[in-house]
């Protein structure tokens, strides 16, 4: 018993780490994906998210969530909540990548504290913890999501709809006749480093979220979740290699590697409950979403730099419902309650929430910051200080 104990808090550690190395991935993936001006306040906001969130998640949102920190004995309680504190940045890292090149930093740090404390342990609250709604119509707990597909990328999703529909789309980005002005990435190698780490950390998000490995039938279940989430990342990464093609007769690696992460969001749910084939399935199906709805998002006039809205919100709802529809003795629409009862919760509080804040710190950077570049209005430095700033 002590030895499963030991094994089973060094697995959650183990998972943890691996989840942390989704910080990097997300700073550089944005990194890559922003112009050369914005690129130090993009990285300063994701060390920004992961010490704020986690330390106001610490501080307040883990009980919050959890209702105690004594609610488990099968692992160290200091190794199941930093297992926990792993995920909370995350939420913010889809909304803040979503809104780059047009964020001012300290209104995102106010947004960061409000999420770790109180916004996503909430979400945790009524699915994975505690649960006050228990009993009642809106009971959600009974929702299939393992390691997050509604409860991290939807509400972060939701959330950064929230602050598009607040802040509007980037200087220059849309024309007044209709046209959309491409804006390139600045950096694909850092955009390729950047989704592969978070395709590493995928398997400390997934696999840790089975919870235990001490035993066969837990190593099994681990083992099995892991190969199902890389197997869903690698169908949608080639299902948004060859739809890039067929409808652009190009190559386009931002989108290749953007569905990859639509598959691996579609996973998430249920992949500890998928034989070893259905992820190819959900996996292509998520990386069809991100091809689909990233233009459909821009002719919308949702300015989204990184495609978190197709990856993170559209994958999440996708991939929280396939297991409605893969697994035989898990109900769709118990799987559609969850979604829509989370995404009434998150995008109206989001919304007002951002709304007050923007109200005393606006949020949105002004077209002449926009054009100087956001490193030089807020940071006092760039990533690229001997290159010439592009408009």
């Amino acid at each position: 018993m002590e030895m499963n104990y030991v094994i089973d808090t060094f697995f959650a550690l183990f998972a943890m780490t691996l989840i942390i190395f989704m910080v990097p991935g997300f700073a550089m993936l944005e990194a890559g994906l922003v112009r050369t001006k914005n690129v130090t306040s993009v990285l300063t906001v994701n060390v920004m998210i992961y010490a704020i969130a986690s330390l106001a998640f610490m501080l307040i949102g883990y009980e919050y969530a959890f209702g105690s920190w004594e609610h488990q004995d099968s692992i160290s309680k200091y190794a199941f909540f930093l297992f926990q504190m792993a995920f909370v940045g995350k939420v913010v890292n889809i909304m803040s990548g979503g809104v780059s090149e047009r964020s001012r930093i300290l209104p995102l740090a106010l947004f960061t504290v409000v999420v770790g404390a109180f916004l996503y342990p909430t979400i945790v609250n009524i699915t994975w913890g505690a649960n006050f709604l228990s009993g009642t119509l809106f009971d959600i707990s009974n929702m299939v999501d393992l390691a997050g597909c509604t409860v991290i990328h939807s509400t972060g999703g939701w959330a950064l709809l929230a602050a598009i529909l607040i802040m509007g789309s980037r200087r220059g980005r849309y024309k007044k006749n209709g046209a959309i002005q491409v804006i390139p990435a600045s950096n694909i190698p850092l955009v390729t480093l950047g989704a592969f780490l978070l395709w590493i950390g995928w398997f400390g998000f997934n696999g840790g979220s089975v919870g235990a490995i001490s035993s066969k039938e837990n190593a099994d279940a681990v083992a099995l979740t892991i190969m199902n989430t890389n197997t869903a990342g690698l169908a949608g990464a080639i299902v948004g290699w060859l739809l890039t093609y067929f409808r652009y007769k190009k190559f386009d690696i931002t989108m290749i590697l953007n569905g990859a992460l639509g598959g691996l969001v579609a996973v998430t749910a249920g992949p500890d409950q998928y034989t070893m084939y259905q992820p190819i399935i959900i996996g292509a199906i998520g990386g069809a979403l991100v091809v689909f709805f990233v233009p459909i998002f821009d002719k919308l006039k949702m300015d989204d730099p990184v495609g978190a809205l197709s990856v993170h919100l559209v994958n999440g709802i996708w991939g929280t419902l396939a297991v409605g529809v893969f697994v035989s003795d898990v109900s769709i629409l118990t799987q559609l309650k969850g979604v829509i009862i989370v995404g009434a919760i998150v995008f109206p509080l989001s919304y007002v929430i951002i709304y007050i804040i923007n109200k005393f710190f606006t949020l949105r950077a002004n077209d002449e910051e926009q054009l100087e570049g956001i490193d030089a209005a807020e940071c006092g430095m760039e990533a690229y200080p001997e290159f010439k700033r592009s408009i």
